[in-house]
C-alpha cells in the first residue's frame, strides 16, 4: 500500500497553527521581562504545567522518533518499554520538585555553577546549546514529514517551513506561549491517538491482519534486538529527563507547590498513555506500509483513517513537534543570554539587553538546527546522539548536586562533565565505539564513577558551596 498525499488534511493543520500563532501573539503582549520570557512569570497553572510538561517531552522524538520507530522496524514491546525510562524519571524529578523550586536558579548552568564554579557553569552551558540545537534540528525534520504527506512537497521543502514556524513561535512570547500551546496540544493530541487507534487497526485489516502482515520477532520481549542494543536506545531518555532544563524551568515556573505536584502526576499519566497509543499505531503502519521511513509510520497513518480523524491527530502532531522545537530552542538560547552573556560577558546587562538577545538568539541557533539536521540520516539517529551527549555531561553531575549533600566536591563534579561529555561526544564517532559498545552505555556510567571517586579522594580540599546548605 503507498501513502498518498492528502491536500484536505492540511487546511486543518494550517487552521490549528493559526490558533498557535495568536496565542504567541498574545503571549507578546504578556510578556515583559527575562523570567516571563523563560519561565513564564512562575505563573503556571496544574493543566498548563502537565500539558507543557507532556508536549515538551512529547514532541518529534515520540511522534517520528523513540516509540515510533522502534515499534515500526523493531517490534511493539520494546516500544512500549521505552516508555518506562521517562516514566522512573518523571518518579524521580516529581521527588527532586521541592528542591528544584527552592533552589532560585533559571538554568541548569546556574544550578551547576552554584556547586561546581563559573567552569561546571560553561562546561554545562556549552554541553546544552550542542544537544538542544539537534533535538531542534529533528523536530523541523518532523514537521517536513507531516507536509510531505498533507501537500505533496518534499520532506526539505517542508522541513524549510517548519523552521520558520518554529523560530517565530519561539521568538515571540517565550515560555509563556510556548506553554499554553503545549498544554492545547497535549490534550488534542491525547484525544487524537484515542480516536485514530481503532481506525488505523480496522484500516489495516483488523488486529489479526496486522499480526500477521509484521514480522514474528515484532512481539518478542525485546523484538529483533538484543539486551544491549535495547538499552542503548532506553537510557539516553532517563538521562535526558532527570537533568532536562526544559523540565526544570517548568517544575519552577508552577504557581504553586501543590499545583506543580498534580502537574507532574497527570503528566506521568499523560507518558503511559502516549507511550501505549503510539506504538500500537506505528505497529498497524508497518502492516500497511512496509517499506516506509520509520520516522513516517504514525503519520502516514492519518490519510487512511476518516479525513477528520486523520486532521486532529495531524494537527495535534504538528503542534507537538512545533512546541517542542520552540521550547528546546528558547532554552538553548536562554543559556546563552543568561548563562554565557550575563553570567560573564557583560553581568551588569539590564533585563532588557538580556530579553532581546535571547530572541536574537533564536533565529540564529535556529539557522544553524536546520543545517545540523541536513546531516544526520535518520530522525532517531540524531535523538540518541543529542541525549547521550547531555545525559552523560549534565545528569551524572545535576544528580549528585541534589543527593551527594556536601560530599560532591568541585574536582569530582567537573571530573565527570568532562570525561562524559568527551566519551559522548567521540565514543560511537571518532572511537567507532570499541568493544561493541554504545557509547551511552560506557559515557554515563564512566562520568558518575568518576564524580563519586574523585570526590571521595577531594573531600575537604574546598569550602563547602551554598549549594550544599
Amino acid at each position: 500500500m503507498a501513502v498518498e498525499s492528502d491536500i484536505t488534511l492540511l487546511y486543518i493543520v494550517a487552521g490549528y497553527l493559526v490558533v498557535m500563532l495568536g496565542v504567541g501573539v498574545w503571549a507578546y503582549g504578556k510578556t515583559n521581562t527575562a523570567e516571563d520570557f523563560m519561565v513564564a512569570g512562575r505563573s503556571l497553572g496544574t493543566v498548563v504545567i502537565a500539558g507543557t510538561l507532556l508536549a515538551t517531552w512529547m514532541g518529534s522524538g515520540s511522534v517520528t522518533g523513540g516509540s515510533n520507530s522502534i515499534a515500526y522496524d523493531h517490534g511493539l514491546w520494546p516500544a512500549m518499554l521505552l516508555g518506562t525510562g521517562s516514566l522512573i524519571g518523571i518518579g524521580i524529578l516529581k521527588a527532586l520538585a521541592p528542591r528544584i523550586r527552592r533552589f532560585e536558579k533559571l538554568t541548569i548552568p546556574e544550578m551547576i555553577e552554584a556547586e561546581l564554579g563559573k567552569e561546571g557553569r560553561i562546561i554545562s552551558l556549552l554541553v546544552i546549546a550542542f544537544a538542544y540545537i539537534g533535538i531542534v534540528s529533528y523536530q523541523f525534520t518532523g514537521f517536513g514529514f507531516i507536509l510531505n504527506v498533507t501537500t505533496g512537497v518534499s520532506v526539505t521543502q517542508g522541513t524549510v517551513i517548519g523552521t520558520v514556524l518554529i523560530i517565530a513561535l519561539a521568538a515571540t512570547g517565550g515560555l509563556m506561549s510556548v506553554a499554553y500551546t503545549d498544554a492545547i496540544s497535549a490534550f488534542l493530541m491525547l484525544f487524537g491517538l484515542l480516536l485514530a487507534l481503532p481506525f488505523v487497526i480496522s484500516g489495516a485489516g483488523g488486529w489479526e491482519s496486522v499480526t500477521a502482515n509484521v514480522p514474528a520477532t515484532h512481539f518478542d520481549a525485546l523484538g529483533d534486538l538484543s539486551f544491549l542494543e535495547f538499552f542503548a536506545l532506553w537510557a539516553p531518555p532517563l538521562l535526558l529527563i532527570l537533568a532536562d532544563q526544559n523540565m526544570y524551568q517548568r517544575i519552577i515556573a508552577g504557581e504553586t507547590d501543590e499545583g506543580t505536584n498534580r502537574g507532574l502526576i497527570a503528566w506521568f499519566v499523560g507518558v503511559i498513555a502516549t507511550t501505549t497509543l503510539i506504538p500500537l499505531i506505528a505497529l498497524a503502519s508497518r502492516s500497511m506500509f512496509p517499506d516506509l521511513e520509520p520516522g513516517m509510520a504514525l503519520i502516514a497513518t492519518t490519510t487512511y483513517v476518516p479525513t477528520w480523524v486523520g486532521g486532529i491527530l495531524l494537527a495535534a502532531a504538528s503542534a507537538f513537534i512545533i512546541t517542542t522545537g520552540s521550547s528546546y530552542l528558547l532554552s538553548a538560547c536562554t543559556n546563552i543570554s543568561q548563562d554565557l552573556y550575563k553570567g560573564f560577558i557583560n553581568p551588569e546587562a539590564s533585563d532588557t539587553q538580556v530579553f532581546l538577545l535571547t530572541r536574537i538568539c533564536v533565529v540564529v541557533f535556529g539557522a544553524f538546527a536546520f543545517v545540523l539536521g541536513q546531516y544526520f540520516p535518520t530522525i532517531l539517529e540524531v535523538q540518541m546522539y543529542s541525549y547521550t551527549a547531555y545525559g552523560a555531561a549534565i545528569t551524572p553531575a545535576l544528580l549528585a548536586i541534589f543527593l551527594m549533600r556536601g560530599r560532591l566536591t568541585k574536582a569530582g563534579g567537573l571530573a565527570g562533565m568532562i570525561v562524559g561529555a568527551i566519551l559522548a561526544i567521540t565514543w560511537d564517532t571518532a572511537l567507532n565505539s570499541p568493544y561493541g559498545l554504545d557509547a551511552v552505555i560506557v559515557a554515563a556510567p564512566v562520568a558518575a564513577l568518576l564524580i563519586l571517586v574523585v570526590s571521595a579522594l577531594t573531600t575537604g580540599d574546598s569550602e563547602p558551596s551554598p549549594a550544599r546548605a
